[in-house]
């Protein structure tokens, strides 16, 4: 069983900068691939980053692509999102997410087996 811990959210202008930080239990941490979803009011949770478990690969939604970075630390148990240039429509509460391995698509949620409780990222125009 892995516990994720979502943290580093709050409110900031845009244009400004955020990090995010989800701390995970267990031994088996370094082997998982991390991904990072987004759920803003009324909508769907969508895709937003995933990292493979040595951190080499990496891929992003078209949304954040050249604005956000996720990375690990499998040292520390821990994957971060560092978020800048944000923008109004960023807005959202930001979920990690720990995918065992096995079939299916890094971009869907169903494909991930833990889940963090969620920080809130909102951005003020």
């Amino acid at each position: 069983q892995v516990q994720l811990v979502d943290s580093g959210g709050g409110l900031v202008q845009a244009g400004g900068s955020l990090r995010l930080s989800c701390a995970a239990s267990g031994r088996t941490f370094s082997s998982y691939t991390m991904g990072w979803f987004r759920q803003a009011p009324g909508k769907e949770r969508e895709f937003v980053a995933a990292i493979w478990w040595s951190g080499g690969s990496k891929v992003y939604a078209d949304s954040v692509k050249g604005r956000f970075t996720i990375s690990r630390d499998n040292a520390k148990n821990t994957v971060y999102l560092q978020m800048n240039s944000l923008k109004p429509e960023d807005t959202a509460v930001y979920f990690c997410a720990a995918d065992r391995g096995g079939s299916g698509s890094i971009y869907y949620t169903e494909t991930y087996d833990y889940w963090g409780q969620g920080t809130q990222v909102t951005v003020s125009s």
